[in-house]
């Protein structure tokens, strides 16, 4: 008889997030009920998002509490359905979380259709690159000849972002937390520009990277790179807040940045934050989009990768270090 570990939250972080938050527990395997399909969990989601969920300042994600499996967006093989709308032997997107099995309503589960990977449905087709894609497109609104620039830019959402604007005739200048990370965003995502916010002089490398000034920033992270860009905004400026990672592990999240609102009001800039279900009914254009560049090579999906349930929390406590590079998954069982 098949075992079901579950990766469930034993304390909630009072600082940073230790593995020690998290512990590894079994019980069995949930039986599905009317309407409902058991799915096996293939691939997990890791993301900086999740640990805003354990501070909670994630409203989407409710209250965080201990004892539950942590959460996360999973691709899942259905094994049972009890639905006609699935079969078992389909590949599904579901919110599994941190676990071997789960049940789940047959209309919360999308069926993964036409990838070699159906993990990339964890990254560049799933939250990740629709965030990207509309963040970027619909709040950013970027023009050709406009300079970009995005923070946590060799991110599971930034890389993405920088290369979207790069199609759109901009030019793209990353922050990222490494000079090796910098370089990889120039040499292989065609990025003009990139700076390491660890510099010792990055105020003055990132003034010098972004010329004349910025007409679009996506922030990611909040804290003195936003501080850093609201200082070099164009008159009419926009900024598209995804997120703040800078922020998410510790239990004393520092102030917004100086300037606020005086920079917005002399600057005519428009700050707007965003959820990507937003747009939850244009999904589809924007993966034919997505996918559309992935096939002729205009866009390259960077992922890595841990094996092993077991190994969730060190992959996620690593992550918001700065460890991964694109977006990260766990891989859970075989395809």
């Amino acid at each position: 008889m098949p075992e079901n570990r579950q990766v469930v939250i034993a304390s909630l972080p009072t600082g940073a997030l230790a593995e020690s938050d998290f512990e590894l527990q079994t019980v069995g395997v949930p039986e599905p009920g009317p309407g409902q399909v058991l799915c096996r969990t293939l691939a997990v989601s890791v993301s900086a998002g999740s640990r805003a969920g354990l501070q909670g300042s994630a409203s989407y994600a409710g209250a965080p509490k201990t004892g539950i499996v942590m959460s996360s967006l999973a691709v899942a093989r259905v094994e049972r359905s009890n639905d006609p709308a699935l079969s078992p032997g389909d590949v599904v997107t579901c919110g599994a979380g941190w676990q071997d099995w789960s049940v789940h309503p047959a209309q919360q589960c999308f069926r993964v259709e036409g990838s070699a990977d159906p993990a990339r449905y964890l990254g560049v087709l799933g939250t990740n690159g629709l965030t990207a894609y509309f963040g970027l497109l619909e709040v950013g609104e970027p023009k050709p000849g406009d300079t970009v620039v995005v923070s946590a830019a060799a991110g599971s959402v930034g890389h993405l972002v920088g290369q979207i604007a790069r199609i759109q005739g901009c030019r793209v200048v990353g922050v990222a937390g490494s000079d090796e990370k910098c370089q990889r965003l120039v040499a292989e995502l065609g990025f003009d520009a990139a700076v390491s916010h660890r510099s010792p002089d990055f105020r003055q490398e990132f003034k010098a990277a972004c010329g004349d000034g910025i007409d679009v920033y996506f922030d990611n992270t909040g804290g003195d790179v936003l501080g850093a860009a609201l200082f070099r905004m164009r008159n009419g400026g926009r900024i598209a807040c995804c997120g703040v990672v800078s922020q998410y592990d510790t239990s004393k999240p520092a102030p917004g940045p100086r300037g606020v609102p005086g920079l917005l009001v002399n600057k005519r800039l428009r700050m707007q934050g965003f959820l990507v279900f937003d747009w939850a009914q244009r999904y589809g254009e924007a993966r034919a989009q997505l996918e559309s560049w992935l096939d002729s090579g205009e866009l390259v999906a960077w992922q890595d990768e841990f094996e092993g349930l077991e190994s969730a929390p060190r992959a996620l406590v690593d992550l918001l270090a700065g460890g991964n590079v694109g977006t990260r998954i766990v891989r859970v069982s075989p395809g």
